[in-house]
């Protein structure tokens, strides 16, 4: 009986631990970013991996986006959520050329396309980041990217003015 019950506070312990961790950092997120870009992830396909499962299920995924939603609304900043089926990883971060496929234990992205090599999780930070700049649009109302490209794409703009007639 004592030690399930010296179980059971380490347990609350820990609980208390990551709780406090995860506002700690979600409030710094809100109170010193304007803008955040974060994946909408399919966290219960995730949890089909048995190997990460566990580590993934401990992190609480859910409750850093929900805790960041709404400090974001309190401090100012702007939350976008990139979809689910972005293919960050996937994507050249220089070219925009895409793989058709990228396992996990690839740490490192290398493009077949411009010969960039980069750091895996820094060439999926760099899709997102240019990902949250393709929901803004020109003056002209056109969108700057076209078709998921992360690559800027050049488009001819008309001004748009007004028509007054000069007459009497």
């Amino acid at each position: 009986m004592r030690a399930k019950l010296r179980l059971a506070k380490m347990y609350l312990k820990i609980f208390n631990i990551r709780q406090d961790t995860l506002h700690k950092v979600t409030t710094y997120l809100a109170k010193s970013h304007s803008k955040i870009v974060i994946e909408d992830l399919c966290v219960s396909g995730m949890l089909r991996n048995r190997r990460v499962a566990r580590a993934i299920a401990d992190v609480g995924f859910y409750e850093f986006r929900r805790q960041l939603e709404y400090k974001c609304r309190w401090y100012g900043s702007q939350l976008v959520m990139a979809p689910r089926r972005f293919p960050s990883s996937k994507l050249c971060s220089g070219c925009g050329h895409k793989k058709k496929e990228i396992s996990l234990s690839e740490r490192e992205y290398v493009c077949e396309e411009c010969g960039v090599r980069i750091d895996r999780d820094l060439n999926a930070a760099l899709n997102l980041v240019a990902a949250s700049w393709s929901e803004t649009l020109n003056a002209c109302g056109e969108d700057v990217r076209l078709g998921g490209s992360t690559r800027p794409v050049e488009q001819t703009s008309v001004k748009q003015e007004l028509n007054i007639s000069q007459g009497p």
